[in-house]
């Protein structure tokens, strides 16, 4: 009996998997224009700019890491990259609505952490909005992400694809 009820509860949870993936990507607008070339991030500014080439297609307000001045170091300091990435994955089952993954840490940033000894982190996300009552209302309250609202990253996730560069200025 208790075999047949984990296989059920087992099956369900796969089956809502796949339907709210698939009400997630319903969601997703259909994009028919240029091809964004390149992902502009101003942590100064608070902007993110898509460009086709040198043109600007879209622009974004954003939110940092809670501690958004200067290069990330390490795990857990709460900065925001600086540099030039790429997006190396494509997350429809984000916890933050969707998200575009940015492959921090580089060789580079790997090489700067083992100097100072300290672990460099990862997991650096373009992505939706706040879920949790303690992120509601801040500004820059990611742990080093780039956070847009969910109705503005379903554009984003529709117009970039993996392997875009992504220059993130101070």
């Amino acid at each position: 009996m208790i075999r047949i009820f984990i296989a059920a509860l087992l099956a369900f949870n796969l089956f809502a998997g796949t339907v709210n993936a698939q009400a997630v990507t319903k969601r997703i607008p259909k994009y028919n224009g240029p091809e964004i070339t390149q992902l502009l991030i101003d942590k100064t500014k608070r902007r993110m700019y898509l460009l086709s080439g040198t043109k600007t297609i879209r622009k974004f307000r954003i939110d940092l890491g809670f501690s958004p001045t200067g290069q990330k170091q390490q795990e857990g300091d709460g900065r925001t990259p600086e540099g030039l990435y790429y997006i190396d994955r494509i997350n429809p089952n984000s916890r933050y609505y969707l998200s575009l993954g940015i492959n921090y840490p580089n060789a580079n940033d790997r090489a700067l952490a083992a100097a100072a000894g300290v672990n460099p982190g990862g997991d650096i996300f373009i992505h939706g909005g706040p879920r949790y009552k303690g992120e509601r209302g801040r500004r820059d309250w990611t742990a080093g992400c780039v956070s847009i609202s969910d109705r503005e990253i379903a554009w984003v996730y529709a117009m970039v694809k993996k392997g875009t560069p992504v220059f993130i200025k101070p």
